[in-house]
């Protein structure tokens, strides 16, 4: 069991700005002592012949490649617009501009 005390829990608690009760601190320190303890095992599964990994399956670019395909004229993309100026979108006024 790793070496979690309820001292220990106290003081993160502090440091945390978490008030806790005395029976929490016991059940804490037990609760942390096991995530310690199972961290502490995946550490030791891993040795020196095994390389890190970010990712347990190797991942690739899935994203098709950029092609021109079939673009409208400006006449054609403005043909449903409500209003439109120049060949532009018209759209209604958001900010208060003098």
């Amino acid at each position: 069991m790793a070496a979690i005390n309820r001292d220990d829990v106290a003081h993160l608690a502090r440091l945390a700005h978490i008030e806790m009760s005395a029976e929490e601190l016991d059940r804490m320190a037990g609760e942390l002592a096991v995530i310690v303890d199972a961290v502490k095992s995946v550490s030791e599964a891993a040795g020196d012949g095994v390389p890190a990994t970010s990712h347990p399956i190797p991942l690739s670019n899935v994203f098709r490649e950029d092609e021109v395909g079939h673009t409208f004229t400006a006449e054609q993309a403005l043909s449903g617009a409500p209003d439109s100026d120049a060949d532009r979108f018209k759209v209604p006024a958001i900010l208060d501009e003098d």
